[in-house]
């Protein structure tokens, strides 16, 4: 069984028995927490969907301990300017021990998936001719405009004399 949640902002996957670092919470180390904000549940044979949470699911954690993250430096530099900052800073994290998943109240389920029903097309006497067109080359299309008698074609592009053949 596993939980999409949110945790101080953001969304995790979660199953029993799992630790996952977290953004700081409040609380002390060893005390339990419940999040509610629970978006899907999947118990391996159905799958509950929220609306978009669901209404009575949580999910219980114990915070384990506080500590903090790697260190991340960000540097800042502009060429030929002489301007260069480095700066960094470590994330507060927590870490927390997923306890127990439950799905009270869990009503709305994930609907089945519905065939698409193929579409009828209707035939388009247009697009083959604007299709056979754009295949060809200008010089082409220059001759086949001579042909229909169109006049100024010399200054023409491929775009226009194609516009002007389907006119």
């Amino acid at each position: 069984m596993y939980a999409i949640v949110e945790i101080a902002g953001q969304q995790f996957k979660v199953a029993k028995d799992q630790k996952v670092y977290v953004y700081r919470l409040q609380g002390d180390e060893g005390s339990s927490v419940s999040f509610d904000k629970v978006y899907l549940l999947d118990d391996g044979t159905q799958v509950t969907l929220g609306a978009p949470a669901i209404t009575g699911a949580s999910v219980e954690a114990k915070v384990v301990k506080h500590l903090k993250g790697d260190k991340v430096i960000v540097f800042k530099k502009k060429r030929r300017k002489g301007y260069r900052v480095k700066n960094g800073h470590r994330q507060s994290l927590t870490e927390i021990l997923i306890q127990s998943i439950s799905a009270k109240g869990g009503s709305k389920k994930a609907a089945p998936k519905k065939e698409a029903a193929p579409k009828a097309k209707a035939p388009k006497a247009a697009a083959p001719k604007a299709e056979d067109l754009s295949k060809k080359t200008v010089s082409e299309l220059k001759d086949l405009a001579k042909a229909k008698g169109i006049t100024g074609i010399s200054a023409m592009k491929k775009a226009d004399l194609i516009a002007a053949l389907n006119a």
